[in-house]
């Protein structure tokens, strides 16, 4: 479970009062909200990037507002995949696991599942300089999912990509829920992507958050419609 209890927070001018929001254990939550309006910031003190001056933020039913960002069990994709250039992509998914000291057969045995279920297992050799959009954010997927987290936080990983490269990452999105059962929030400006994913979706609106809705408590309703729904 991810939850944010009247989490208060500055950034520089901007500030972020109150904020309050729950997606269950195992859903796959969205959070939308307008250009500038907090998003980030509030995934960045979800994992620990960004300090907050009031509330609470539990994971799995853990305070963790004074844990480090590696002890929170927090999976990050930022918006740009932070990929390294010069490093292999078997290499950027075994760092996470690396500096967590784990041993090396497993190491091996978790990147080798993990390129199984996201299709980037001819990938592994190559280095990261080169790879197309699609890849790299599969790639950045794979590494925040390497150390086995609760949680995995999303920075608009689609907001860059074609089409059909958009539908093939829907594709391993829905694979890693399937495989996992992983707690996830994803920050989107789209709609459409909100209805095909979202289980609980959010906007953050003149600093509150509120839900919107769930597809799933809609059933009859088109992914179209949905979206309709979403945008008003």
């Amino acid at each position: 479970m991810i939850r944010l209890d009247s989490v208060s927070l500055t950034r520089g001018s901007f500030s972020l009062r109150e904020i309050t929001l729950t997606v269950p254990s195992g859903a796959y939550g969205v959070l939308m909200g307008s250009t500038a309006s907090g998003k980030t910031t509030i995934l960045e003190a979800i994992c620990g990037l960004r300090s907050i001056s009031s509330g609470k933020i539990r994971l799995d039913g853990r305070s963790v507002d004074l844990e480090d960002p590696a002890k929170r069990g927090v999976g990050f994709v930022p918006q740009d995949a932070a990929i390294f250039p010069t490093m292999t992509v078997r290499r950027q998914i075994e760092l996470p696991m690396r500096v967590r000291h784990w041993r090396r057969a497993r190491v091996r045995e978790r990147v080798e599942r993990l390129a199984d279920m996201l299709a980037i297992e001819h990938l592994l050799g190559r280095r990261a300089r080169g790879l197309s959009g699609g890849e790299r954010q599969r790639v950045a997927l794979a590494r925040a999912l390497s150390f086995g987290p609760t949680v995995l936080l999303l920075d608009e990983p689609m907001s860059a990509l074609d089409d059909d490269t958009r539908e093939q990452l829907y594709g391993s999105l829905e694979a890693v829920r399937e495989e996992t059962g992983v707690t996830a929030l994803h920050v989107t400006h789209s709609a459409n992507e909100a209805a095909r994913l979202g289980d609980v979706i959010l906007r953050l609106e003149d600093g509150h958050v509120r839900r919107v809705g769930s597809p799933h408590e809609r059933p009859l309703g088109s992914v179209q419609s949905i979206a309709r729904g979403i945008d008003a």
